[in-house]
């Protein structure tokens, strides 16, 4: 005799794909408004706490962006940009003459900071975004220069027709502030071995290396307080750049002997 089936239960198709007789798959329980609401915040809360995690990585190894609070960069740089620096040069990736860079104060050369009057809630909240990397760094113990002498080098001002001389080379400066000399004061240095000679493009308001001749080191700033190179301007967005190495500033400046 042949099998029987329940009414509306056609031959061969036994529950063999796992479905309901009452609908839906079998074990499957719907979802309510409840769980997909902690499902939604779980999932929120994931790609947040990923993206906090990455930006203090970048920000700690790869990256990190800066303000710019004076004129001693100008024109390359205005009072109120933010550049961010590659934080694998050095490292990695090696320093040239003409590199702007980020480095840690040696020591002096920013004098005493003026208070901060923010409310405790403002200062703590803006400390907070600016270690995960939410808020460029504010200057406090940093500033930014131009490498002009590396390890070695023998920078002198000047030459008869006023420029930098490096290593015997006078160099023209196109980076330079127009109407600004390479330099007002006069100086003869060699940098010596894991140190570099620093110089704003805006001499003549440029508390540089020059301005540190006298100090415990000679104004010349140790390689390792380097933060990083600045490689690019973010904002504002017209003024959106990319910092490129003047190379043929110094494509003739002869390695230091």
């Amino acid at each position: 005799m042949p099998p029987s089936y329940p009414p509306g239960r056609p031959a061969g198709h036994e529950d063999a794909a796992g479905t309901d007789p009452r609908g839906g798959a079998a074990g499957r329980v719907p979802r309510t408004e409840e769980s997909r609401r902690g499902g939604w915040f779980r999932e929120t809360v994931t790609v947040m706490v990923s993206a906090l995690v990455l930006s203090i990585l970048i920000k700690t190894f790869l990256a990190q962006a800066f303000y710019i609070p004076s004129g001693s960069m100008q024109d390359t740089l205005a009072i109120g940009d933010r550049v961010m620096v590659n934080k694998l040069a050095p490292g990695p990736f090696e320093l040239d003459r003409g590199d702007v860079v980020v480095f840690v104060d040696p020591g002096g050369w920013l004098g005493e900071m003026p208070p901060d009057n923010r409310p405790a809630w403002q200062q703590t909240a803006i400390e907070v975004l600016t270690w995960v990397g939410l808020l460029p760094q504010d200057a406090g113990h940093h500033l930014i220069k131009r490498i002009i002498g590396l390890p070695g080098d023998n920078v002198v001002c000047c030459s008869a027709d006023g420029q930098l001389v490096i290593n015997g080379e006078p160099i023209e400066e196109p980076y330079l502030k127009p109407g600004t000399n390479p330099s007002e004061m006069e100086f003869d240095v060699e940098v010596p071995a894991d140190r570099v000679w620093l110089m704003g493009d805006n001499r003549s308001n440029s508390e540089d290396s020059r301005a540190h001749l006298g100090d415990p080191g000679g104004g010349m700033v140790p390689i390792e307080q380097i933060v990083g190179r600045a490689f690019v301007v973010l904002w504002p967005a017209d003024r959106l750049t990319l910092l490129s190495n003047p190379e043929e500033t110094f494509a003739d400046v002869p390695e230091a002997s």
